[in-house]
């Protein structure tokens, strides 16, 4: 890759692992750093990666530092409660994204991970495999448990769309 095909990957992949990342944590702060950190290591390696490869590559760099985020703040043991929590809450509808806002938060954070990447960033599964390391099997059923949740959580009648 070179210097331009760089800065080409900084302008059409910037917001789209900004947005997939920010979505996951949930703090615009982390994420950035998460991004940020994402973008330094192609800037290191960017002579031994093409320019085809290099939204893949950040989406991959970026989701692994995304997890050791997680594991340096205990974000995971977060995450599983309010999952567990999901019966115990009243949410109010206050629209179709916020309900499903709401119901992406109680997933467990590989489900959200994968549904993120297939529903809103347009991968197929075998790149999402590639991402976060897991066989293509295994992302499709993943997918349909995230998916059998959310739509549990959504036809509840506290949280009826």
């Amino acid at each position: 890759m070179t210097v331009k095909e760089y800065n080409q990957s900084v302008e059409q992949f910037a917001d789209r692992v900004f947005r997939f990342i920010v979505k996951n944590m949930r703090n615009r702060d982390d994420a950035q750093d998460v991004v940020q950190n994402a973008f330094m290591i192609l800037w290191k390696n960017y002579e031994s990666i093409s320019f085809e490869k290099s939204r893949s590559y950040l989406f991959t760099v970026a989701y692994h530092n995304m997890i050791d985020q997680f594991r340096k703040k205990k974000f995971n043991e977060e995450l599983s409660d309010d999952h567990n929590q999901i019966q115990g809450n009243n949410y109010q509808y206050t629209g179709t994204r916020e309900a499903l806002d709401e119901g992406l938060k109680k997933l467990p954070e590989l489900q959200q991970t994968v549904v993120l990447l297939r529903d809103y960033e347009g991968y197929n599964y075998e790149e999402i495999g590639e991402i976060t390391g897991l066989n293509k099997s295994q992302v499709k059923v993943y997918i349909f448990r995230a998916r059998q949740a959310l739509k549990n959580y959504l036809v509840k009648t506290e949280n009826a769309i």
